[in-house]
């Protein structure tokens, strides 16, 4: 459990930019009878930070569809509660407060290198289950107090100031290092850091968090004490457990599902529209059918 609580609280944490299909259902699904199961608290956060694909019909739609499935949560944008604000977009502060914490301890540095230049390095490989390229170091030997007294992306580690000249700021991984967890439903896994995954970034240069940044905090500010997600996010959790290590936090327990795929053996997406539970509704599917044809996930 998070220190402060003996509580059981888990999360559902969907991001407004499409409409949910069934995979994400099927996983939130499991969160909610985990935490009856616990007799616990389930809290919905809205992942908003993506401006560019946000759209409010999203977040309308998100509550609506997941309403009409059955899931019933104690805590989120649309009822309250004790750790609000519940919309990320609210919480910069939570965010600017922890990437101050980062830069002090010497864990980020300014990174000018786009998507096509770390491509194209030798050691940059994409990883089956991971859609982050494995960073080739070219910024890390980079520091903020350099930065700053060079005048290079002056702002770029200021942290209340917009980041300029398009730097962000990466975490720096330790090398070598085996990162360890056992995960609720797949067991002990382990990841090597600079191996299975390199530095990552923590704040973009469009001045907002990482996805990674923004769930480490928001997890430990609203005391979750498990996360239940998809199978493709393990080895962010090992990314996790880094930041929740750099930021004196403890972890929650995590339990990952596996992925709902489509008939062709796909991992179900956003651009899935058939499988969306807008679709399904208006067709006249029932949430019962659908969760009939589900196997047991323990």
């Amino acid at each position: 459990m998070t220190p402060g609580t003996s509580e059981y609280r888990g999360r559902l944490a969907p991001s407004p930019t499409g409409y949910l299909h069934l995979g994400h259902a099927r996983t939130f699904w499991i969160a909610q009878e985990r935490a009856l199961q616990s007799r616990g608290k389930l809290v919905l956060r809205n992942e908003d930070m993506d401006a560019k694909r946000f759209k409010l019909e999203f977040a309308t739609a998100m509550i609506e569809d997941m309403r009409w499935f059955g899931l019933d949560w104690q805590e989120g944008p649309d009822v309250g509660g004790s750790f609000a604000p519940y919309d990320q977009s609210e919480r910069m502060s939570y965010y600017r407060s922890a990437l101050a914490k980062l830069r002090d301890g010497g864990f980020i540095y300014p990174c000018t290198c786009s998507r096509k230049d770390i491509a194209a390095a030798a050691r940059a490989p994409h990883a089956e289950d991971d859609d982050e390229v494995i960073y080739p170091g070219t910024c890390r030997h980079r520091m903020c107090d350099e930065w700053r007294a060079t005048g290079d992306a002056r702002d770029a580690c200021a942290i209340t100031s917009p980041v300029t000249r398009h730097a962000s700021l990466r975490f720096r991984v330790p090398d070598g290092e085996t990162i360890s967890f056992n995960d609720g439903h797949f067991g002990p896994q382990s990841f090597v850091a600079g191996k299975d995954f390199g530095d990552f970034i923590v704040w973009r240069h469009d001045d907002v968090p990482s996805y990674q940044l923004a769930c480490v905090v928001d997890d430990a500010a609203m005391q979750i004490t498990e996360v239940v997600r998809g199978a493709d996010l393990l080895k962010s959790t090992a990314r996790q457990i880094l930041l929740h290590r750099a930021l004196g936090l403890q972890p929650p327990a995590f339990f990952h599902c596996p992925l709902m795929l489509d008939e062709a053996g796909v991992r179900l997406a956003k651009r899935h529209d058939a499988l969306s539970l807008r679709k399904l509704r208006e067709s006249g599917e029932s949430p019962e059918a659908l969760r009939r044809a589900w196997q047991p996930i323990h």
